[in-house]
């Protein structure tokens, strides 16, 4: 087939959309909307064109039906897009990347290029003419939004003005202070700063000192600085705390009549010792033919902070708790989080509950969704109810070990359906009346925080099928799920590759194969030196688990459907989940899917941001612990190696430095990367990723939150040791409910 001439205007259109856009793949519908093409016969034509271009090599079938440019036809980025928009990545170097899904590839920018934008904010780039074999290179030439408007750093005055140095080192730049506008801040005061303009001629940015945090080294400034550096606010607004404090005690007769009633049956509550805010108890009741009743109860939030209201607002502005080393800042007034919401001992409680009727091996033979009352009978701490899992005698015993025996078989049915095994280890820390770190510890995980995991999972999943899997025809309403894609294979055969170097084996052929094989090696490297890297990598490897009203599963749980149910005192997807439940459940419509999609988008934004300001904290304080221990020697294992030295994390601890490659001054180092190893030029002493070796801290940088660390020399053997099976170290804490 040979296009006539008179279809050359029209092969011309089709041709624009693809060179306007060519690292957009279209459909032929796609195509035809963008030409306006309505009648059957053009789109026949169009059709006829796309393919006969796909056979000219000109296009490029991606998919069935669906064509892109083809990568030998694609212009320079010059002829065909001048300008872009996109999210400005600013390295601490001062060059950066900006990420942009325009082009289908990321803009280099100079360090001379940045403008006036900081990192993360929405910018619009000049793209430079495209020169052959370089990479795409542009200019900053406006900031569409700022990411932030708030900093913190440390203030310098001077005579009629002063600047505020950021304690971000990605913020290359010192905010100009003016004056009458430091707020009576002293010199070397840690403050916050708000941008308020950047003039087109100045060479720095105007900002205004709206808070005065203190002198740095303080725990409460520090850990404030840390809020702050991560966009969360230091208080409620006053309209929130007003109306929390208009919420009564007392639960109205009405409403309790309205409810299924638990307060008689048998209910606890599990959950750290030092936990305030109670999201979640456990009911259990014997049933006449052998098999247990098991409620799942989940204090009911919706009942008390309603949409739109200004507590709402503020829930989902903030998204989540945070849970910083020595505090937790709560997604909601401490009135609801600790009070009226919490699921306290003695206390009658309004609950949205899923009721489950259990045979002995935990197989589901009936389930109730709805709203109850409860009473808990006893709060228990995880440490006193994993000392009667180990034979210790204690309150309502029986049951606990019923409860316990019925979450191991939930759990082994769901390793056998493909669950993967990751285990955060989390560190801890005891701290003085000051909030100085006087020792660092990982706790455990053990049978009694799988107890109350297992059966939040249950929750979640159940919840998330009862509205997600709908039968026949019947189009499911728009729910929020928790998602978690499949890894891609590339990523998993480079794992597999980087393992197999360190003498483990990854099986990927298949999905069965990959669960099985990686729980294996995540307990063959538990407690090793090369745990950290190696589960780093394998979380890595793995898709980032986010909400979404597209469910596309949850690859880690092995979960066709999976949601945030069971904490919506400190997860804002949990209340929506709450609500919607309630409502489908009383057959209301569904809701727009566009707009839950946006909430969804911003909770993972925020959930993410929390867990970094959660790293930052631990960060801080392993940092702070050794400043008292400069000089001392410690045993360590290589966590990891580069061409700047080897890391080195303390046994025990997890304070991880860097031996620094320029104080090896016995021989000289090269980096032998494939093999994760460093190797003496002139007498082949060798360090290798899991090593054992003592270090002797160096030097501690507290505003850059760095450890160094000296090599202490010892004998080397000659043949790096082979991994074995060592004590597998798990951590504890909250249960692992952020899957």
């Amino acid at each position: 087939m040979t296009m006539k001439k008179s279809q050359g205007g029209f092969v011309t259109n089709v041709m624009a959309i693809f060179t306007n856009n060519p690292f957009k793949a279209r459909n032929y519908k796609q195509a035809a909307s963008l030409l306006g093409i309505k009648d059957k016969a053009s789109k026949d034509l169009l059709i006829s064109v796309l393919y006969e271009l796909k056979q000219q090599g000109t296009l490029k079938e991606v998919k069935p039906g669906k064509f892109i440019l083809s990568p030998d036809k694609v212009p320079e980025v010059s002829t065909f897009k001048k300008y872009i928009e996109g999210t400005l990545d600013l390295k601490q170097t001062g060059k950066a990347w900006v990420i942009t899904e325009e082009l289908g590839h990321d803009v280099y920018i100079s360090q001379n290029n940045t403008g006036k934008a900081f990192d993360g904010d929405r910018v619009k780039v000049y793209i430079f003419p495209k020169r052959s074999g370089r990479k795409t290179e542009g200019q900053v030439v406006e900031v569409i939004e700022r990411a932030r408007t708030r900093f913190v750093g440390i203030y310098k005055p001077s005579k009629d003005f002063g600047f505020v140095i950021p304690d971000n080192p990605g913020i290359n730049v010192d905010l100009f202070i003016p004056e009458g506008k430091s707020l009576s801040a002293n010199a070397g005061d840690k403050v916050v700063v708000e941008l308020e303009e950047w003039p087109e001629h100045a060479r720095n940015p105007f900002g205004r000192i709206t808070e005065v945090l203190g002198k740095p080294g303080n725990n409460n400034v520090e850990m404030q600085s840390i809020l702050v550096e991560y966009n969360f606010p230091l208080s409620f607004n006053p309209e929130t705390e007003k109306e929390a404090e208009l919420i009564p005690y007392e639960i109205p007769e009405s409403e309790i009549k309205s409810r299924r009633d638990f307060r008689d049956i048998f209910t606890i509550t599990i959950d750290p010792a030092d936990a305030k805010d109670f999201d979640d108890a456990l009911s259990l009741r014997a049933l006449p033919d052998g098999t247990y009743e098991v409620g799942v109860h989940i204090a009911d939030v919706s009942h008390y902070v309603r949409p739109g209201t200004p507590l709402d607002k503020e829930a989902f502005d903030r998204g989540t708790s945070i849970y910083l080393v020595d505090r937790t800042i709560p997604m909601l007034p401490e009135k609801l989080s600790n009070h009226v919401c919490s699921l306290r001992q003695g206390e009658e409680k309004l609950c949205f509950s899923t009721v489950f009727v259990l045979d002995d091996k935990a197989h589901i033979i009936s389930e109730w969704f709805g709203k109850t009352i409860i009473k808990s009978d006893r709060r228990f701490a995880y440490e006193e109810v994993q000392e009667m899992i180990e034979g210790a005698d204690g309150d309502f015993k029986q049951n606990i070990l019923i409860l316990n025996r019925l979450a191991t078989c939930l759990r082994n049915d769901r390793y056998k359906r493909g669950s993967i095994n990751f285990e955060s280890q989390e560190v801890k820390f005891y701290l003085d009346e000051n909030g100085k770190p006087t020792g660092v510890y990982i706790k455990e995980q053990k049978e009694a925080h799988r107890l109350i995991e297992d059966f939040m999972l249950l929750a979640n999943r159940r919840v998330a099928e009862f509205v997600g899997a709908k039968k026949g025809k019947e189009k499911s309403p728009t729910f929020v799920y928790r998602i978690h894609d499949a890894p891609s294979p590339e990523k998993l055969n480079t794992f597999a590759q980087f393992v197999s170097k360190l003498g483990y084996n990854l099986k990927i052929s298949s999905r069965k194969n990959i669960a099985s094989s990686l729980n294996k090696l995540l307990d063959d490297v538990a407690g090793k030196g090369e745990e950290r890297m190696i589960s780093g990598i394998a979380i890595r490897t793995m898709a980032k688990a986010v909400y979404s009203t597209h469910n596309i599963g949850h690859y880690g749980l092995s979960f066709p459907f999976y949601t945030h149910f069971t904490s919506p005192i400190r997860r804002y997807p949990d209340l929506m989940v709450h609500r919607l439940l309630f409502s489908y459940m009383h057959g209301a419509a569904s809701v727009d899917e566009e707009l839950y999609e946006s909430m969804c988008k911003h909770s993972s934004d925020m959930e993410k941001r929390a867990m970094e300001a959660e790293r930052a904290s631990i960060k801080y304080k392993q940092a702070e612990f050794l400043l008292d221990h400069v000089g001392e020697v410690f045993e360590a294992l290589i966590s990891g190696v580069s061409k700047w030295g080897i890391y080195a994390e303390l046994l025990g601890n997890r304070c991880e430095g860097l031996i620094r490659m320029s104080s090896l001054d016995d021989d000289f180092y090269y980096l032998d990367e494939d093999n994760y190893q460093i190797i003496g030029q002139r007498w082949g002493r060798t360090y290798r990723l899991g090593d054992p070796i003592k270090v002797k801290v160096r030097n501690v940088d507290m505003q850059k939150k760095q450890i160094d660390f000296d090599l202490i020399f010892e004998a080397q053997p000659s043949v790096p040791p082979k991994p074995k099976k060592e004590r597998k170290i798990k951590s504890s804490g909250r249960p692992q409910r952020h899957r």
